[in-house]
């Protein structure tokens, strides 16, 4: 696969898009949460879980409908964060300190901070919880970071100090500390990067109430014949976080800086975990699987002071990766030598212009799960991964290698391998280039692994 590497970014704010009366820098919120998966949702049509202040969220953005993440959690993060494929910063795992995202990777907020902005973490990071890796040490100002423990007593670090967090829900936790934090920054007139990555719905989920704020969750059982108290618990989740949507945003309207302030929801790190049994969008698999149902997450821009045009789409091929290097372009943040090496994302300013924009259908992108053994990365090649261009996408797993033609079969119901021979051979090609440029990526295979009781 060809390196994929933005046009220059010039220094100037975007021309042909409104700048803000206050500044030429927008504040930037990314809300992230965690193994909600596209289907989760009511305005995707879920039949029962209710999210009026993300579907009018999703009214007043551009929604990128082919946007992909990656399978699991700590690539995803690492992906959003560097800009590039995660395995080209160490990160093919969740544990086993494979989830670091290597030292030598200049990191979103370290970037933003180069031209002004203030930074701010608040919640689940899973890039590395030693020293260096640290959020605070990977450039934000501020981190309210989410060490362990569950969502009613969580071990909390606020800029590397440990604080136990008993008896408060954690999402409510880091919203108020980011709102907290924005209104401080909002009053110095400084550009914020706000990063935040609730905890929730990601599970374990106890079978009884002792693990939830209240005992609300309960009015879902019964809605569905394939509803569980595990579903149950991640819609309440889901609905939680709408609230807390719509609250930040009336909260930014009080403070008149809604339309200056660049608002970017990610519906999820990566697939569901729960919840797609009942409504999946249409889609095959869910997290840790390199069908869409794995990858494929909602994503809305909202930026009236930036001329985003709410109600619009873009079914641009779009990646996690692509984050980065648009964020930078928006803020005039220079590409230096190093960021232009690191940098495999593709700005998405043309389409933030213009969503009909023909957008590089040249496009393929890699979706391994890794996860791996120790000392297994050679014969994981073909192991749970997928590779797809804007209509194919060519799947290794356990049922072996499979072609789907996802303009015509989007839930990835037929495999057609046979029919399309130099397609598979094409996407193979490319699949064996990237591999073999990934290669001195990979970083952390050999972590130290400590022992079990010491882990």
């Amino acid at each position: 696969m060809r390196t994929l590497i933005p046009i220059l970014i010039g220094l100037l704010p975007l021309q042909g898009m409104a700048e803000s009366k206050k500044s030429t820098k927008p504040n930037i919120i990314v809300i992230m949460p965690d193994d909600s998966g596209y289907g989760n949702y009511s305005c995707f049509g879920n039949p029962i879980i209710k999210t009026p202040n993300i579907d009018a969220l999703k009214k007043q953005s551009l929604l990128l409908t082919q946007y992909h993440s990656s399978a699991r959690c700590s690539p995803s993060r690492a992906k959003l964060m560097s800009g590039r494929h995660e395995f080209m910063g160490g990160v093919t795992d969740t544990r086993r300190m494979r989830e670091r995202l290597s030292l030598d990777t200049i990191t979103l907020p370290q970037a933003l901070k180069t031209t002004g902005y203030v930074t701010g973490f608040f919640g689940k990071w899973h890039n590395g919880k030693e020293g260096p890796y640290r959020p605070e040490n990977r450039g934000f100002d501020e981190s309210w970071f989410h060490e362990s423990g569950s969502r009613m007593v969580a071990n909390i670090s606020h800029n590397g100090k440990k604080e136990k967090m008993a008896g408060t829900y954690a999402t409510d936790f880091f919203f108020k500390k980011a709102t907290e934090w924005m209104d401080v920054q909002r009053k110095a007139k400084t550009p914020f990067f706000v990063y935040l990555p609730p905890k929730s719905p990601h599970g374990p989920f106890k079978e009884d109430s002792s693990d939830m704020p209240n005992e609300d969750y309960k009015k879902f059982l019964g809605t569905h014949p394939n509803m569980t108290v595990k579903t149950a618990k991640i819609y309440w989740e889901v609905e939680y976080i709408d609230r807390r949507i719509g609250e930040m945003i009336k909260q930014l309207e009080e403070w008149g800086i809604a339309d200056d302030t660049l608002f970017i929801f990610i519906g999820s790190d990566n697939g569901a975990s729960g919840g797609q049994e009942i409504h999946n969008a249409g889609m095959k698999g869910h997290k840790g699987q390199p069908y869409q149902g794995g990858t494929r997450v909602p994503a809305f821009f909202r930026w009236p002071g930036g001329g985003i045009k709410g109600g619009s789409e873009s079914a641009a091929l779009i990646s996690q990766m692509d984050i980065m290097p648009t964020l930078l372009e928006i803020t005039g943040t220079p590409m230096t030598d190093q960021l232009k090496k690191q940098v495999e994302g593709r700005s998405l300013v043309p389409l933030l212009k213009n969503p009909a924009t023909d957008w590089e259908d040249d496009r393929h992108l890699v979706h391994h799960v890794g996860g791996w053994e120790p000392g297994e990365a050679a014969q994981s090649k073909h192991a749970r991964v997928s590779i797809q261009n804007k209509r194919f996408t060519l799947v290794n797993n356990k049922n072996g290698e499979e072609l789907f033609d996802l303009k015509n079969d989007p839930g990835e119901t037929k495999n057609v391998i046979n029919e399309y021979p130099e397609v598979v051979a094409q996407l193979r090609a490319v699949y064996d280039k990237w591999w073999t440029r990934m290669q001195p990526g990979l970083v952390n295979e050999d972590a130290y692994q400590p022992p079990d009781h010491l882990r």
